[in-house]
């Protein structure tokens, strides 16, 4: 059984970065996936030359993309680790000349504090950080030194580990308890609460059962008082669904992302913008409710 939390918080309505703030409105802000590796689940590869990746960076700003979120090492299940300087060099080049050619804030999809304060030096303004903060003891320094926003996402395990038999006895519950105690943890040690976003980790540590309780309570977290990212793209619980994994899950996520807009949730994560983006529209257009 979900415990029963309160139906209709407030929602948080700014998120500050590095050098500007984020104001959130009633739709999403989407956040373009730009991964610079070989393995990543569903583009793996396809972007690991810096051209190709700054391309896609652009092709996303195109789109109409809010944020961009480039990582160097991919977290999917079974992923193996990625030494630092091989993720330094995977995403430096790409964050710095993304950065030179749009105004679009750009996000370090990482969990070293080293490529985080790398990437942020080079015109990053978000951590995305999928331990929570938790894997690396330096990165809460980091995030409280160069004022940068951060998103603090719940996963069971780690990438190698997260998918063997996830347990819980109630996912919303004890979701919602972890991301308060990051929440707390993390303004303890000095981070400002406006900078703090949190992400209940679709897809990380948690089977499709409960991966679509999460996704159908996400208006729940707005109780903790900080913009929710979610990120449901093409991920292996919508193959479930569908019950064909080789499927595009394409036309899923646009359903999923819907669903979250209807919730309020601040940031959604997607591969392509474009089709969430308009088909958001035409369902606040239509008499849906967009942010409600």
């Amino acid at each position: 059984m979900v415990t029963q939390l309160q139906p209709t918080p407030p929602r948080a309505t700014h998120w500050r970065l590095r050098t500007r703030t984020l104001e959130l409105g009633r739709r999403p802000l989407w956040m373009g996936i730009v991964n610079v590796t070989p393995d990543s689940f569903s583009d793996g590869g396809q972007f690991r030359h810096v051209d190709d990746a700054v391309a896609q960076a652009l092709h996303l700003v195109d789109q109409g993309a809010d944020i961009l979120d480039i990582g160097g090492e991919s977290t999917r299940p079974g992923a193996v680790p990625v030494p630092l300087q091989e993720e330094l060099d995977r995403v430096l080049t790409v964050v710095a000349e993304v950065a030179r050619r749009t105004d679009v804030p750009l996000s370090i999809d990482t969990t070293k504090a080293a490529v985080a304060q790398a990437a942020l030096g080079a015109g990053a303004e978000i951590i995305n950080d999928v331990s929570g903060l938790e894997a690396d003891p330096d990165m809460p320094r980091v995030a409280r030194t160069t004022g940068a926003g951060l998103c603090a996402m719940h996963c069971q395990g780690t990438p190698q580990t997260m998918q063997h038999n996830p347990t819980y006895q109630d996912v919303v519950a004890e979701i919602f308890a972890y991301l308060r105690q990051r929440r707390d943890a993390l303004q303890a040690q000095g981070i400002h609460p406006q900078r703090i976003c949190l992400d209940p980790g679709i897809g990380f540590g948690k089977t499709a059962a409960h991966n679509f309780q999460l996704m159908s309570h996400c208006y729940q977290f707005h109780q903790l008082g900080c913009p929710l990212l979610v990120g449901p793209s093409r991920k292996g619980f919508l193959g479930t669904l569908l019950d064909h994994q080789q499927a595009d899950r394409s036309f899923a996520t646009v359903g999923a992302a819907l669903a979250l807009a209807a919730q309020g949730v601040q940031i959604v994560r997607v591969h392509e913008v474009q089709p969430v983006r308009e088909a958001c529209a035409a369902f606040a257009a239509s008499g849906g409710v967009a942010g409600a």
